[in-house]
């Protein structure tokens, strides 16, 4: 499944976009977003967007996502390429992040950071 800025509710990064399914009351999604908030204000071309898990029943489902907080990162064609459940270290995305990047560059796409 591609993902979209329709699906998203935000634009894809030109190179990369973290994905955080969230809840009112989940504690570790502070701490993701943060996180995630983070690694996208250091590396060029990457989007962090925060879906609210509730008010989007029709995705969760159609992702399996089963808790919060669940993180996707997507190539930049909306692909995703990996997924992780619970709080995210940064070392995991920023080497998730290069993985997307280098699955885009094998493919023809960008260079590779």
């Amino acid at each position: 499944m591609r993902l979209g800025a329709p699906e998203l509710g935000g634009e894809l990064g030109e190179r990369a976009t973290l994905v955080q399914f969230s809840s009112a009351f989940c504690a570790p999604c502070r701490a993701t977003r943060r996180v995630l908030g983070e690694v996208a204000d250091m590396v060029p071309g990457v989007a962090h967007v925060e879906i609210d898990a509730e008010a989007h029943l029709d995705l969760v489902r159609a992702l399996e996502v089963r808790g919060t907080p669940t993180v996707l990162v997507l190539d930049a064609d909306g692909r995703v390429v990996r997924r992780a459940a619970g709080q995210p270290r940064k070392a995991d995305v920023i080497a998730a992040l290069g993985e997307a990047v280098r699955r885009r560059a094998a493919a023809g796409g960008a260079e590779e950071p």
